[in-house]
């Protein structure tokens, strides 16, 4: 479209020569390889074309394609809606209805074979960006308020999460959202539940339950949107999809997988009547420990009052009455036995000191004579006539004067 002139607000280009030019670049892209689902087929009586819908399975978006009878019959005989096909065709815009559709040469049936290299391819892939890790898997709660619940309208897999459930715990709520479980629409429907009740905050584990079917009824269960989307819920979810099996790539996302269905209600809300049970036992545990531990310290209680200590407490007492008794009487005896030998000691010192005590020398007829200064007199020589003397008594003093 470069050699058109650029337009300007003063010269709007008209619809149809943007529809002409857009139809004009389309018819430039020549044919193409184009894979997708079969949503819907149109073979009318006697007419030589057939009309396809074709459908993304990973996204809300679907062209119609038209082929020849001949070609669908060679390709692709027994196509059904829902199957998945590979055909060659070339974009055409129908500038007059501004619509883009597809004119296909050639159509095949993508065989199981096919399907299942696909699969394996994939599940490569998403095992490499760590989609399976499960060291990211997330345990559902022991007991949740609220469950999301995402499955086909009024089918067994619902009927088969809903009974057991509410058999094992009849107060469980559900938020129960129906989608499509397989067919061209079913991956959008499943992509936009899963968002729907992660966000919903009362939700605490979600459930996405399918019951069994083939390789193709469960094929929108391995899409890589629909796994992107169950990796990227910050709620846990619980694959249920099929039989023990069956396993499509969201078993591999999910935080846990269950065989089926009834599994899946198993695993997400514990039984009523095994928790009481549970209970029951624990209580009973509890009690037997606490009547042995009453038992054992009661019996331990009983050995320590049966001892003399305690059965008697007063010979404590008494005991040490006695040793106090035994230490004061002994006390006092040695008191009096040192009394008595000072008292003895004190006696022969008393009389040896009054053996040899001047007075008693006194007493016994002597006297003492002392000169004027007090200096006793023990020979004659030591005084002169004159002198005065004092001379002590037994009893009393004389003052004397030497003659001669």
């Amino acid at each position: 479209m470069t050699d058109a002139p650029r337009s300007t607000p003063e010269e709007p280009w008209p619809v149809r020569v943007v529809s002409q030019k857009v139809g004009a670049w389309i018819a430039k892209l020549g044919w193409v390889w184009v894979d997708g689902q079969v949503a819907q087929i149109s073979r009318r009586p006697g007419a030589g074309t057939v009309f396809l819908t074709l459908r993304d399975p990973s996204a809300d978006l679907s062209l119609t394609v038209t082929t020849n009878r001949d070609v669908l019959d060679s390709g692709a005989p027994e196509l059904r809606e829902g199957a998945r096909v590979v055909l060659h065709a070339k974009p055409e815009f129908y500038a007059a209805r501004g619509t883009l559709s597809l004119r296909a040469d050639e159509i095949r049936q993508v065989g199981l074979g096919e399907l299942l290299a696909r699969l394996e391819k994939l599940k490569k892939l998403l095992a490499a960006e760590g989609l399976f890790d499960r060291a990211r898997k997330r345990r559902p709660p022991f007991l949740p308020q609220r469950i999301g619940l995402v499955t086909g309208r009024a089918s067994a897999a619902e009927r088969d999460v809903l009974t057991n459930a509410r058999r094992r715990w009849p107060a469980v709520e559900f938020r129960t959202v129906n989608v499509a479980v397989q067919g061209p629409g079913a991956v959008p429907q499943i992509v936009d539940a899963l968002r729907v009740l992660d966000a919903d905050e009362s939700v605490d584990v979600i459930i996405l339950a399918r019951g069994g079917g083939g390789i193709e009824d469960l094929l929108p269960f391995s899409d890589e949107a629909l796994c992107r989307a169950v990796f990227a819920c910050r709620t846990p979810v619980v694959s249920a999809i099929g039989h023990e099996t069956d396993a499509p790539l969201v078993d591999y996302v999910a935080d846990v997988r269950a065989s089926t269905p009834t599994d899946a209600a198993k695993r997400v809300v514990p039984d009523l009547a095994d928790e009481v049970r549970l209970i029951g036992q624990a209580r009973s545990r509890l009690e037997r420990a606490v009547r042995n531990l009453v038992d054992r310290e009661s019996h331990r209680l009983t050995l320590l009052r049966s001892r003399p200590v305690l059965a008697r407490p007063q010979v404590m007492v008494e005991q040490r009455a006695a040793e106090v008794s035994a230490l004061r009487d002994r006390a006092g005896r040695n008191l009096h036995h040192r009394l008595d030998a000072a008292t003895g000691d004190l006696r022969h010192t008393l009389a040896r000191l009054r053996a040899l005590s001047p007075a008693a020398t006194l007493d016994r007829g002597y006297a003492i004579v002392q000169r004027a200064d007090g200096h006793v007199v023990r020979a004659a020589g030591e005084v002169a006539g004159g002198d005065p003397l004092r001379v002590r008594l037994a009893e009393g003093e004389l003052t004397v004067t030497v003659d001669a």
